[in-house]
């Protein structure tokens, strides 16, 4: 998809899943970012993906909306401190909607947080003017995985998450119908839902 939207053979994208439960690594994380043992993983059902984004270890799983905006920068005219700037304050907003007070992270702190907790991990990837990756905003998920690794480098700061902060259960497709007016907002865009059919998974080389 990437490479499509370099050639302008794509239209940005704004893809928001859910996933299994996995580890990804990011090009600043090192094998010691990873806790748990392999025993221990495969005991909780935890893959270990190495990606081509910035950042640490993260964890993503059920209970998370993970938000994956696929953009020509050049295109919307913003910058990549621009881009950031309005994905957290997309995250934010829908935070605010939900009852929940979050700001920004400190200097060199990524992100969404709540009284000193990480609510949502921002992790991106630049090519040329396309960035992709994005975020991951804890909704309920189960915070005891992030036990298994140092959550984006930082051993002594912690997760939380929606349900945590408010005891709201709320599910995945809400959250993303729920979020995507804001994200339409921050960026200044009109969004069309489409579903997600035409997406295939990459099947492994064997």
């Amino acid at each position: 998809m990437v490479s499509r939207m370099r050639e302008g053979r794509e239209d940005d994208t704004l893809l928001l899943l859910e996933h299994p439960h996995v580890f990804t690594m990011g090009k600043a994380a090192s094998q010691e970012h990873v806790l748990w043992t392999d025993d221990e993983r495969r005991s909780r059902g935890v893959d270990v993906i190495w990606v081509d984004r910035g950042g640490e270890a993260t964890y993503h799983g059920p209970g998370q909306l993970v938000g994956y905006p696929i953009l020509d920068l050049a295109r919307l005219g913003i910058t990549i401190r621009d881009y950031v700037a309005r994905l957290e304050a997309s995250l934010i907003a829908y935070l605010d909607e939900l009852g929940i007070g979050s700001e920004s992270g400190a200097p060199g702190l990524t992100g969404v947080w709540s009284d000193g907790r990480k609510l949502a991990a921002i992790g991106i990837k630049l090519n040329r003017s396309v960035v992709s990756h994005g975020f991951a905003l804890n909704l309920t998920a189960d915070l005891e995985y992030f036990d298994g690794i140092v959550p984006c480098g930082h051993a002594d700061l912690r997760p939380t998450s929606v349900e945590a902060l408010t005891g709201a259960r709320i599910d995945t497709e809400s959250a993303a119908r729920g979020y995507a007016p804001h994200f339409a907002e921050a960026f200044g865009v009109e969004l069309a839902w489409a579903a997600a059919d035409p997406l295939r998974p990459v099947v492994p080389a064997s």
